[in-house]
């Protein structure tokens, strides 16, 4: 037994080592004083957070405007994407909950598709559609549909294409919990549809809503494969730091890096505590 547990705690510790150590050497390399992100260490400093560019001739993240700009750019998207996976999300977790119809089975099993389809294959598809959409009204109206083409629009409904199945799955698991016969009892007293809405089961699915929204803004923040066949000229800040590394990587982006490390594992922590409060 002891070998066994012996034997259980290397595993554990060779898996999170493996897991983690090329994270704390992306991080680690974010303080390093010099203009490559790799050995020899030459030294802390936080020039590539908040330096203007006087020290290594690159401005720190902070103050580069490119990369202020793929911040914006990628809280243009995530946003859109959190409000309406959440909104939406919701009305999809009353449909499949609440009601009976002709091809509810196969409605749930095809919500489930965007999951398993490649992300790179999701926007080529998107992509395909959209522009024969563009093209057809362009000829037809003789209107330049420019949101049709590649975009931040396109980009949001990319994203919302499989963010919105997590969001329906969250928010639905919470909703099949609920008693309905507080609802029964607040109809009883003569609450309306609406009130018995926003005062009884809505405050019931808050702690999953908020759980869905923040996985959906973590998933937008995150995505790569079809952000890149979906975007145009407006990189958010995973395309642009692709970019960044194929003309040549410095501390910056290991900077860029580790902010996101931290914002994504402080909205990991968040959803875990909101789904502690979802299980009580």
């Amino acid at each position: 037994m002891q070998k066994a547990s012996l034997s259980f705690r290397l595993y554990v510790a060779a898996f999170y080592l493996f897991l983690f150590a090329p994270l704390v050497v992306v991080a680690l390399f974010a303080f390093n004083a010099s203009l490559f992100p790799a050995p020899p260490w030459k030294g802390f400093t936080v020039e590539w957070f908040t330096g203007t560019g006087a020290v290594f001739g690159k401005p720190g993240i902070l103050k580069d405007p490119a990369m202020l700009t793929a911040i914006l750019n990628s809280l243009k998207i995530a946003l859109p994407v959190t409000v309406l996976a959440v909104v939406l999300g919701t009305a999809n977790a009353f449909l499949l909950e609440r009601r009976n119809f002709p091809g509810k089975a196969l409605l749930s099993m095809m919500m489930l598709w965007p999951l398993v389809i490649p992300g790179v294959i999701l926007g080529i598809s998107i992509l395909a559609f959209s522009s024969r959409i563009a093209n057809s009204l362009e000829d037809w109206l003789n209107m330049d549909l420019d949101f049709l083409r590649p975009g931040l629009f396109l980009v949001i409904l990319g994203q919302l294409s499989f963010v919105l199945t997590i969001s329906t799955l969250i928010i639905g698991a919470r909703l099949k919990k609920f008693d309905r016969s507080l609802e029964e009892a607040a109809f009883d007293l003569g609450a309306s549809r609406w009130r018995v809405l926003w005062t009884v089961t809505l405050p019931f699915l808050k702690p999953a809503m908020i759980g869905a929204g923040l996985v959906a803004m973590l998933m937008s923040f995150e995505n790569f494969n079809t952000t890149l066949i979906l975007v145009g000229s407006d990189a958010p800040l995973p395309i642009y730091m692709y970019g960044q590394m194929r003309e040549g990587a410095t501390p910056a982006l290991n900077a860029a890096s580790l902010l996101l490390m931290v914002v994504a594992g402080s909205m990991a922590v968040m959803v875990a505590l909101f789904s502690s409060q979802k299980a009580e």
